[in-house]
């Protein structure tokens, strides 16, 4: 089953035009994912692109597998990317806790199956899946917590807390290694979810890959590794100082065009927001520099730069020597990444979320400023789960699916009114339009005996609305005891398919389901789930 992603709440308008209506938005991204004719062109252009640093960035990528034993599809992908003839089919994430939310997934699966669709077809080149990881963001907040269902069923958020005040900058999120503290959150999961078969295995994976002293990216890295491997995923660490050392042209000219770049990104930008809506805001410099374990933003000054937050400065031959002498200190704003990306990698297409995708639309003239190929966005699969028991409780109720994507409060109310003989909002409604025609017609009669009655009979009538009201709430209170497990249900429902008021996949980690059908579940998930539909899927389970 699939459902029109206009259907559900919360996807912008630039991103519905992307998928439905291109041609709204083509000038923004040039390149159309969904026209097969072109793909060939593509290809042959990344096949001739002069790309120096191919043979060291698979050197590279081997390097980091040393102490892996990867499958022989993945040792013979690594090699591939060695080939002219071999076009990367890319994604990548923050390395949230156990994996993040399960569109991480989703959006991994979406690059294998879209990298062996494209083997299948094209003869003459090589596609690999790879996944880049995003180390060197700094959001600490956002991959440090997971949510999933626990024995009652209620949602619930678990919390990796190092200790740290709050607003300390911790630098990159893929240095930060995990304290003692870990362990408590491990048996935190462990005591939420429901015993099951599965339950053992499951805690053993994740302990194996999150022990304190690893970092996160080790972790993010193992378990990714663990269940993708099998596929041949090529999981790429970018953050590694050989890299930043590949990438030095690239955030040379970032430091010496910059004014450039910001000018061309801003009316891009204003140009997004008269129509739709621009996804990140522009900074001057797409840079960070790391400075005492601390990401800050290189901000110009009028001699050179400065670090965002510090008095110190830098003249630019300062900062392009800071760059020659140690590029692991710096790396690239969400705006320069994918050009970063595609400078190292000969990549076809990007795998995106929608978030991804209308940032795209901002970036795309930084590819013309560095000479870069541009890829294809091709929008990642989204699904939600639906279990049996699920399932059965939507037909008690008589409820469509997507019903289930709508504010909770409405959901209640519409099955409790559907449910009850009383509709107490209509009973009152009628109640206070005859007792208003009581007292206009009482307050005119009055009046002409003295015209103060008049405002005595408004404020009689206040009082009155004012107990209907109270009456009202009673009322409500009354038929929702009375719709107890009605309503424990609906919120059952929507726990699952309709968490938070957001969709299952940017919510729910995929400790929920492996803990209740193993970890072959991932593996029904990749049999399951198309890549092609450009719909919001519902998987039956």
């Amino acid at each position: 089953m699939y459902i029109n992603y206009s259907d559900i709440p919360g996807h912008p308008n630039l991103f519905l035009d992307y998928l439905y209506e291109f041609e709204n938005v083509e000038k923004f991204y040039g390149k159309n994912f969904r026209d097969e004719q072109g793909y060939q062109k593509l290809f042959d252009s990344l096949q001739s692109y002069e790309r120096p640093h191919r043979e060291k960035v698979t050197e590279i990528i081997k390097e980091q597998y040393k102490n892996i034993r990867a499958s022989k599809l993945t040792l013979s992908n690594i090699e591939e990317l060695n080939s002219i003839n071999t076009i990367a089919i890319v994604t990548g994430q923050q390395l949230g806790i156990f994996g993040g939310p399960l569109y991480t997934f989703y959006k991994t699966i979406t690059a294998i199956k879209l990298a062996t669709y494209l083997n299948d077809k094209y003869d003459k080149f090589n596609f690999v899946p790879v996944f880049w990881l995003e180390a060197d963001d700094h959001d600490f907040d956002e991959v440090r917590k997971i949510n999933i269902l626990d024995r009652d069923n209620s949602l619930r958020t678990l919390m990796y807390d190092d200790g740290l005040d709050e607003a300390v900058n911790r630098g990159s999120v893929g240095n930060i290694k995990f304290n003692d503290n870990l362990r408590k959150l491990l048996e935190e999961l462990s005591s939420s979810l429901r015993e099951s078969e599965f339950k053992m295995t499951l805690m053993d994976l994740l302990k194996s890959f999150y022990q304190p002293d690893a970092t996160f990216l080790e972790s993010f890295r193992n378990l990714l590794i663990r269940l993708f491997d099998e596929y041949g995923l090529v999981v790429f660490n970018p953050s590694a100082p050989e890299v930043k050392k590949l990438l030095t042209p690239v955030f040379k000219k970032e430091l010496s065009d910059y004014k450039e770049h910001t000018v061309s990104l801003v009316e891009r930008s204003a140009e997004l927001e008269e129509i739709y809506h621009a996804q990140v805001k522009v900074k001057p410099v797409n840079l960070f520099y790391l400075d005492e374990n601390e990401r800050l933003s290189i901000e110009p000054t009028d001699e050179g730069f400065r670090l965002k937050g510090r008095r110190k400065k830098f003249s630019y031959d300062d900062m392009t020597a800071q760059l020659e002498f140690a590029p692991e200190r710096f790396s690239p704003n969400v705006l320069l990444r994918p050009v970063c990306q595609d400078y190292l990698l000969p990549t076809g297409f990007y795998i995106a979320g929608p978030a991804e995708i209308s940032y795209f639309a901002q970036l795309t003239p930084l590819y013309n400023f560095f000479g870069i190929i541009s890829p294809y966005i091709y929008p990642r699969a989204s699904a939600t789960i639906l279990e049996n028991n699920i399932q059965s409780l939507l037909n008690k109720y008589q409820l469509k699916i997507e019903e289930a994507f709508s504010p909770q409060e409405d959901l209640i109310e519409k099955i409790i009114a559907r449910n009850s003989g009383n509709n107490i909002d209509a009973l009152f409604e009628d109640a206070q339009e005859k007792i208003s025609a009581v007292l206009n017609e009482l307050g005119k009669n009055l009046s002409a005996i003295d015209k103060t009655m008049l405002d005595l009979t408004e404020k009689t009538g206040n009082r009155i609305n004012e107990s209907l009201k109270y009456l009202r709430t009673k009322a409500n209170d009354a038929e929702r005891r009375k719709h107890e497990v009605t309503i424990r249900q609906l919120n059952k429902i929507q726990n699952v398919l309709y968490p938070n008021e957001n969709l299952q996949e940017r919510e729910l980690n995929f400790t929920y389901f492996a803990n209740k059908y193993g970890l072959d579940i991932l593996r029904w998930i990749y049999n399951e789930l198309s890549i092609n539909k450009f719909e919001h899927q519902i998987l039956e389970l």
